[in-house]
């Protein structure tokens, strides 16, 4: 789940946990080394449960409080279905967490874990951490549009969307000086990802690849 900061720092052109890309005839990921995973990530291989079995007690969730200026616009629609619509509001919660680890500058923080194990945690830790290596954080509003969501019978679900960054930035902590850069093709960043429902009833994003300039996402 990103916001326009493509010359920070090349790791910083991906967003949250997209230390894959996403090649132009489908994804191109591999097993993350041991070296990728942080503590405490769940790598994926517990046999999970059907979306249609019942669901257990809700989970006390992280609280999620961003600086006023690190803001969203989800354009996701509303499906109607309970299952569709946890996984959705789940991957929202994920991209905030995120963006909570980096204003708070700790990459092992507890709400971005809590939405995302496997490769993903892994990335997102380390995205995290070229943030607070340069004492910088997010700002300014990110779109989310075009999503494309299909929930499998296994208890998985795959999620397709796209990213707007052209209004969101960089800023430096120590500064508070804004990175502010004019907006390109590479601003629009397609984001293909693979979700799981755990044992808390959570759709934890597992795995998360990007394509930064797609044409898919142009406006």
């Amino acid at each position: 789940m990103n916001r326009r900061r493509p010359t920070l720092l090349a790791a910083l052109t991906l967003t949250a946990a997209a230390a894959l890309t996403l090649s132009a005839c489908g994804s191109d990921d591999k097993p993350a080394s041991d070296n990728d995973k942080i503590a405490g990530a769940d790598t994926g291989t517990e046999p999970s449960k059907s979306p249609s079995e019942s669901a257990p007690a809700e989970p006390d969730r992280p609280k999620i409080e961003l600086p006023t200026d690190v803001t969203y616009e989800f354009e996701w629609d509303k499906t109607g279905d309970p299952v569709k619509d946890a996984v959705l509001h789940d991957a929202e919660q994920r991209i905030r967490a995120v963006d909570l680890a980096i204003a708070e500058q700790n990459a092992l923080h507890e709400a971005y874990r809590f939405y995302s194990e496997g490769e993903a945690a892994a990335g997102s830790q380390k995205y995290i951490q070229e943030f607070i290596d340069h004492k910088a954080r997010t700002t300014g509003v990110t779109r989310y549009y075009q999503e494309d969501l299909n929930v499998k019978d296994d208890g998985t679900a795959s999620l397709v969307y796209c990213e707007d960054q052209s209004k969101a930035f960089n800023k430096f902590i120590e500064t508070g000086k804004t990175d502010v850069k004019d907006v390109s093709p590479d601003s629009y960043v397609l984001y293909a990802s693979t979700l799981r429902k755990n044992e808390k009833g959570v759709w934890v994003t597992e795995r998360l690849v990007s394509e930064r300039g797609s044409a898919k996402c142009q406006p």
